[in-house]
């Protein structure tokens, strides 16, 4: 590899990739110290905290801030690193939405089924390993 190729390209993603390990390692480590202090993971979890609501409610915010920290990452790169034409971030919205709009709908149903599955078998939840949503 050239010495031109590593410090315009791998040096950023390097960079950004070991920013974004630091941040969910300290996301998991607050995560374990609320499920130590016996507190719940979630600020809603008072108020949605079973059933599909708190499931919608849980793979909606995951979706959004997934999309926003994508659209952050290709910004980011867009900006600082590869330089190419603004078709690409028109390209970039458009396209992540659509990976969006067409996963959670197939996320969601998939759910369901396994839902409706196991309770017309009639498993119990420590059977499936986790309760259903509405359990």
């Amino acid at each position: 590899m050239s010495s031109h190729l590593i410090r315009s390209d791998l040096l950023p993603v390097g960079v950004g990739y070991a920013i974004l390990m630091i941040v969910l390692a300290a996301g998991l480590r607050a995560a374990r110290r609320r499920v130590a202090s016996g507190r719940p993971l979630t600020r809603h979890a008072g108020r949605i905290d079973r059933g599909w609501p708190a499931l919608l409610w849980h793979v909606l915010t995951d979706a959004l801030g997934g999309y926003l920290l994508l659209a952050a990452v290709v910004i980011l790169y867009y900006y600082f690193v590869a330089k190419v034409g603004s078709n690409f971030l028109d390209s970039e919205f458009s396209g992540a939405g659509l990976l969006l709009a067409i996963a959670l709908p197939i996320y969601l149903a998939a759910t369901w089924l396994r839902q409706r599955r196991s309770a017309s078998r009639g498993d119990s939840a420590k059977d499936r390993g986790n309760g259903p949503p509405g359990a």
